[in-house]
């Protein structure tokens, strides 16, 4: 239990944080297995529809500060990599 108001602050700030943090947490994670259930049917264009969109949300995370740079760059690749595969 915080003792100082400014700790009380922070307190509500980090819950509030957290909370935004988690719903940008999961809809990246939906994305991205909404993204790997097309390449798994073979569906081209729309997977590569999907990894844009997939991408430009783990980018966003990225510069937010959710997710650190070099773990969105690694999925990115990932992805991309398996969109490849499709041709």
């Amino acid at each position: 239990m915080p003792n100082t108001k400014s700790a009380i602050k922070r307190t509500r700030n980090t819950e509030r944080k957290q909370k935004v943090n988690r719903a940008i947490k999961s809809r990246i994670g939906t994305l991205e297995r909404n993204f790997k259930e097309l390449v798994k049917e073979g569906k081209k264009e729309e997977a590569t529809t999907a990894l844009r969109t997939v991408a430009s949300a783990y980018d966003k995370a990225a510069k937010k500060g959710v997710l650190h740079r070099n773990k969105a760059n690694n999925k990115k690749s990932r992805l991309t990599k398996l969109a490849n595969g499709l041709s």
